[in-house]
């Protein structure tokens, strides 16, 4: 995506365009406000900060896939006789049915 600015320039009286980097920032006014928050925080602070982002992120991740796992297992469940849980549930159904049906 590219974002381009406009712009008169009033010495020559001209339309002039320029390309804009990230959101309409540019990468010179992006360097000046990391180097500002360094400055805030010191480099010792953001490290720290950014390996508790990382841990948080990683720990997401973790989560996100052990639900997967545990519902992947709970799908492929299988029972005593090795047939998968859903089917034998449904042919308990078909045979309660039956019996149902007899009396």
């Amino acid at each position: 995506m590219r974002v381009i600015c406009l712009y008169i320039d009033h010495s020559r009286g001209e339309l002039k365009e320029q390309e804009m980097g990230f959101g309409g920032i540019s990468i010179w006014q992006l360097l000046i406000i990391l180097l500002i928050v360094v400055m805030l925080f010191g480099t010792k602070k953001l490290r720290g900060m950014g390996s508790d982002l990382g841990g948080a992120v990683k720990g997401f991740k973790k989560a996100l896939n052990s639900e997967d796992d545990e519902a992947s297992k709970k799908d492929g469940k299988e029972g005593k006789d090795g047939s998968d849980e859903a089917f034998s549930t449904s042919q308990r159904n078909l045979e309660s049915d039956k019996q149902e049906q007899k009396h």
